[in-house]
């Protein structure tokens, strides 16, 4: 794999990576673009002990543009990528986690100029804190081809993606105070996305995020061996695996949340994608792209989802974290979504209104083709 870093006219990098050595990137970026957007804050919930980041300035990105104003298609006026590319990753234009240019001298725990948790903002009162929103967000732009899938995807180009997920995460986990890297995929209208090219981010957080800190809080106290492994072994011997090779199994949950949701894990417990075997890295792409056409193919059309990588936190109970992918779509039915209304907004309390047994038996049912 060959990397190719470079920077965009507000000082964002922009960084190539392909499979031949012999590719250009040399064209610039020729806009005039604003100055960088400020930094986010992070304000403290006493109630639920969690951290939410407050980031106005996002409500001015870029909305469902027309495909001639993608700005993820290359080479044209207006792009984010002056250059053709097979995957490129550049630093989120509206972010909702970034380092000023005067927070470089972070501690490795994130804190700036000595003021400890709190931060440099102090109380905002309400029994609240606020904290620089320190981090880091990129887009992820899995192939230039407009009108193409992640399940469109040959393997050799998902295997592209996987490296660069892998270098992602290395380099943005050694960031100063980065707790947590998240890789994740937004796909649909009914979802919310605001750009249809096929695309992904990352997110760098400054914490470790509720969901994982509780996943990885139930697994300590689990009573033998690893939570996450068990779960895995005791799935593949069940009703509700939807593929499997010699690498990977994707199953549905027995809990499943959502009307459709597919969970895929490694066979060998590893902390994070880096961690992966060349073997492995390789045997993910068939499995995956399987799963998302098996999606597509349910109802026969599009499938929106969510694509959510669990990996292992910087430093927080690594040596309990298993990685794993949660694909969950808000999908029921052809013509239905499943909202989530006041039991699952308000409470957390979900209800699932397909059997995940027959979530798993409509999924294997669905003819593909190769």
């Amino acid at each position: 794999m060959k990397r190719t870093i470079t920077h965009l006219t507000d000082g964002r990098e922009l960084i190539y990576y392909d499979r031949r050595d012999d590719v250009d990137h040399s064209a610039a970026d020729a806009r005039d673009l604003p100055p960088r957007s400020p930094a986010s804050e992070m304000r403290y919930d006493p109630l639920l002990d969690e951290w939410v980041a407050i980031a106005g300035h996002r409500q001015t990105r870029t909305h469902l543009p027309s495909a001639k104003e993608c700005p993820l298609c290359p080479a044209r006026p207006g792009s984010e990528i002056p250059s053709p590319y097979e995957v490129a990753v550049f630093e989120n234009r509206f972010p909702s986690f970034s380092f000023n240019p005067g927070d470089r001298d972070l501690d490795r725990h994130g804190h700036v100029g000595g003021h400890g948790d709190v931060g440099e903002h102090g109380d905002v009162g309400g029994l609240s804190e606020i904290r620089p929103g320190i981090g880091r967000c990129e887009v992820v732009c899995f192939t230039a081809d407009h009108d193409a899938s992640f399940a469109s995807l040959t393997d050799d180009q998902v295997g592209l993606v996987m490296e660069t997920w892998a270098d992602r995460t290395a380099e943005l986990s050694a960031l100063p105070g980065v707790e947590q890297v998240f890789c994740f995929e937004n796909r649909g209208a009914e979802i919310g996305i605001t750009l249809p090219h096929p695309h992904g981010q990352i997110y760098a957080y400054p914490y470790v995020t509720p969901r994982t800190r509780r996943m990885l809080d139930t697994a300590a106290r689990h009573a033998a061996g690893n939570l996450f492994a068990d779960v895995l072994a005791a799935e593949r011997r069940g009703p509700r695996v939807v593929a499997a090779n010699e690498h990977w199994s994707a199953f549905v949950p027995a809990a499943a949340r959502y009307p459709f949701e597919v969970h895929v894990y490694p066979h060998r417990r590893v902390p994070d994608i880096p961690a992966l075997a060349a073997e492995e890295r390789a045997a993910f792409g068939p499995l995956y792209t399987e799963v998302l056409r098996r999606l597509d193919g349910l109802f026969g059309v599009a499938m929106p989802y969510v694509a959510a990588w669990h990996q292992a936190p910087v430093s927080y109970r690594r040596d309990l974290a298993y990685l794993h992918l949660q694909l969950f779509s808000i999908r029921r039915a052809p013509n239905k979504l499943k909202y989530l209304a006041g039991s699952e907004s308000a409470m957390g309390a979900f209800v699932n209104d397909v059997l995940p047994e027959e979530a798993a038996q409509m999924l294997r049912q669905v003819e593909i083709t190769v």
